[in-house]
């Protein structure tokens, strides 16, 4: 290999624009946040609606657990056939497009299955969720 007479030179990059940048950005969003904070605290007097609810309620999902004893449970509470048709009527009244998923335990006898998503038709879901899960089937 022929070598030349020239002096190799290192490659280097200039922090100095990229330090620059970081600056400008980091100023820019917390100028933007301090704007949204501002616009959420000025005294507005929102109008009303029939309709109106928490987005946090037309987002929440029932789920519904069915042991393998058959036993219905719902956020942790063991609870009857009759409990569970009165939260769904009284998610359905706060949410019309209320989601449901019933998850049956895999040992679990079909008819309590069956059980639950009649309770839930009853009370207004038009289509209950079943979950499942992916895997081999034994």
């Amino acid at each position: 290999m022929i070598k030349s007479g020239e002096p190799e030179r290192s490659v280097s990059i200039e922090m100095t624009p990229i330090v620059d940048m970081v600056f400008l950005l980091l100023i820019f969003f917390l100028v933007a946040t301090t704007f949204h904070q501002t616009e959420r605290e000025m005294q507005i007097a929102l109008p009303a609606s029939i309709s109106a609810g928490p987005i946090s309620t037309a987002l929440r999902e029932i789920i519904i657990n069915v042991d393998e004893d058959g036993q219905i449970i719902v956020s942790g509470r063991t609870i009857g056939p009759d409990d569970l048709g009165a939260i769904i009527q009284q998610a359905v009244a706060l949410n019309p497009q209320q989601k449901v998923t019933v998850r049956g335990d895999r040992n679990v006898a079909y008819g309590y299955v069956v059980r639950v998503l009649d309770i839930c038709k009853t009370s207004g879901i038009a289509e209950p969720y079943l979950d499942t899960v992916i895997g081999e089937m034994n």
